[in-house]
């Protein structure tokens, strides 16, 4: 994570763990922006799940509590930015408009690091062999609007890689949702070689 310079203010990208708080000011950016490379070479997509932040590394995953309406979501940082003093966050479109953000411009808001989406380079596959019961990591692996679905996601993916799926209900804006989560992984490291290596659509690490 090299240090980049904007305006003439150095920023230096820093490492993060599941857990991790900070409060601040969120904003928005949206067609202006449509279609073009963000800092990780990625399209922007106002309307997909991301955002941008100084210094989060890319792909951290972001839990983002709107504190005037207690309205949260998740996003994957795949930006950076804002460059404007107090901000700590620039939302895509759709999670500006999911937390009500639009009108306001802005909003208070708390970050907290939930997890890691799995693009890191692997060292080694976990064996096929291994069954583990115990562990703190676990890499979400789908959520559903409908326990159905989430079951039948959790009876593919158990057993994968010698690891127990599981599936747990949240609420998200006062609707009950169904995360399917492999359980077991004894470190980040592990989790994140798994995430990888299996290659799951939209996967990402989090703490038990």
């Amino acid at each position: 994570m090299r240090p980049y310079t904007i305006n003439g203010k150095t920023y230096y990208p820093t490492t993060v763990k599941v857990g991790d708080i900070q409060r601040g000011l969120a904003s928005w950016y949206g067609p202006n922006f449509h279609g073009k490379s963000t800092s990780n070479g990625e399209k922007y997509n106002m309307y997909a799940q991301t955002a941008a932040h100084k210094t989060y590394p890319m792909n951290t995953m972001v839990k983002v509590t709107n504190l005037n309406n207690s309205k949260s979501a998740i996003v994957r940082i795949n930006d950076r930015g804002p460059f404007v003093k107090g901000r700590i966050i620039d939302l895509s479109k759709k999670v500006a408009n999911d937390l009500g953000v639009i009108a306001t411009g802005t909003a208070p808001v708390i970050l907290e690091v939930v997890g890691f989406h799995g693009h890191q380079i692997s060292k080694t596959a976990p064996s096929s062999e291994r069954v583990y019961t115990g562990g703190v990591f676990m890499v979400q692996v789908g959520a559903f609007r409908r326990l159905e679905g989430a079951n039948i996601y959790k009876n593919k993916y158990d057993g994968t890689g010698g690891y127990s799926a599981v599936v747990r209900e949240f609420e998200l804006d006062r609707y009950p949702i169904y995360r399917v989560f492999l359980t077991g992984f004894r470190s980040e490291e592990e989790a994140r070689d798994f995430a990888y290596n299996t290659h799951i659509s939209g996967a990402f690490i989090t703490r038990q």
